[in-house]
């Protein structure tokens, strides 16, 4: 059997140009699994409403952080692929869960170099139907579309993965070397109800007090809680107090609640309670892109600084760094190794 693997990140408009954003916008905007109402109501929320109106404004923010090679998550996701080639005997491609290149375009790559077995890795650290859940869920379809003899095995999340908190870390140790005030760990946000539709129990996740301190068979597919553990094992293993760090959550959409509390009214209270210095973290990327670049990079030290906040650090994502992509290179071991089923 002939082995490949495939590496999928969310994807980016093809250019900066409102036409090209809108497509990119319209495309994941109308996956259910990102905004998850009545098709009806969504095709005309994001056809008529969000698609018109918002896609001037991203692409705006698009060309603050485009680069002469093109989408930063693009370009990168890209360079990781080719250092991996160096360090394993198997062909590796890249496929996007929106826009190019696409998820199929991979599939259809590896086919080409004979690969009967598909190795998805998501670039996912943490479970959630918007993002890994979708990602699998795309490739899968694709597979029964095109190629429905073609074997699947999925590389589950890694958000508690020692190996994957020190590639982080590694990442922060010049903004940590400066001692901030503060330690912001800034995670993507997502509907509340999109937590609740993935507890296999029905009753459990933000149904139930501490429930991301109880454990339960849930928290496997609870995107809040895995940001939480990702979040307490990046603070200890920095060593920091309790009362050095938090969670927030960012890129909320729409007025229904998402999780709480909201990166940007974080940004803006910290100062007010004598944080003057901080180290952001965005864990929830592995890659930067327009959430870490502009949104955090630009617009949350924007808000810091207007605040009464004085010196802001954004902690790069782990990007083509070497320890991630020997966290990568640890995946693809493993799957050769049996150690993750089909």
């Amino acid at each position: 059997m002939s082995k490949g693997v495939l590496l999928v990140n969310l994807g980016s408009p093809d250019s900066t140009e409102t036409g090209d954003v809108r497509r990119y916008l319209r495309e994941f905007l109308s996956d259910p699994r990102v905004l998850d109402i009545n098709p009806i109501q969504r095709s005309a929320l994001v056809n008529l409403i969000i698609a018109p109106t918002r896609a001037p404004k991203s692409a705006e923010a698009y060309k603050e952080v485009w680069t002469e090679q093109g989408s930063p998550l693009i370009v990168t996701t890209y360079r990781v692929r080719d250092l991996l080639r160096e360090r394993i005997d198997l062909p590796v491609e890249v496929g996007m869960r929106y826009g190019n290149p696409s998820a199929e375009s991979g599939i259809r790559a590896l086919m080409a170099q004979g690969v009967t077995e598909l190795f998805l890795i998501p670039l996912y650290p943490h479970y959630a139907m918007s993002s890994y859940e979708t990602a699998v869920a795309k490739v899968q379809d694709t597979m029964d579309a095109i190629a429905p003899k073609l074997r699947l095995v999925v590389q589950p999340p890694f958000y508690n993965d020692p190996q994957y908190i020190d590639a982080v870390l590694e990442r922060a140790k010049d903004a940590l070397a400066k001692n901030p005030d503060h330690v912001l760990f800034s995670f993507h946000g997502i509907p509340e109800r999109q937590v609740k539709a993935t507890d296999p129990s029905g009753c459990f996740c933000l149904r139930m007090e501490n429930c991301c301190e109880t454990r339960h068979p849930a928290h496997s597919f609870c995107y809040r809680h895995q940001c939480f553990t990702t979040a307490k094992m990046l603070a200890a293993k920095a060593g920091l107090e309790r009362d050095q760090w938090s969670v927030s959550f960012q890129s909320r959409l729409g007025r229904d609640p998402w999780l709480k509390p909201y990166t940007d009214f974080v940004l803006e209270e910290l100062p007010s309670k004598g944080v003057k210095s901080i180290a952001v973290f965005s864990p929830a990327f592995v890659a930067d892109c327009l959430e870490t670049i502009e949104e955090l990079g630009m617009e949350g030290k924007e808000e810091f600084i207007k605040a009464g906040g004085k010196d802001y650090d954004l902690v790069p994502c782990l990007n083509d760094s070497t320890l991630w992509i020997d966290l990568l290179e640890r995946f693809v071991t493993d799957y050769l190794d049996g150690k993750l089923a089909a």
